[in-house]
């Protein structure tokens, strides 16, 4: 089972977007500089009340999303 007790989402904060510990970074915000080439030493320099674990939560919680249903692509069968 998938546990993720840093990722919060509030109708509140960010639109009820998925955000760390109910801060107002979210999810797609850290995976997304994780995508773009930052380490994740580089994102916690750049969010200094960011814990590594939060960060890795965020990966996981991605990739859950994204396991979570198919989407035909152009030229699958």
């Amino acid at each position: 089972m998938l546990e993720l007790d840093r990722i919060t989402q509030q109708p509140e904060v960010m639109g009820g977007k998925a955000c760390i510990r109910g801060m107002r970074v979210t999810v797609s915000t850290v995976v997304g500089q994780i995508g773009a080439g930052y380490t994740v030493d580089e994102v916690l320099a750049d969010y200094p009340y960011l814990e590594r674990e939060d960060i890795m939560q965020a990966l996981r919680y991605a990739a859950w999303r994204a396991e979570e249903r198919e989407v035909q692509l152009a030229g699958g069968t």
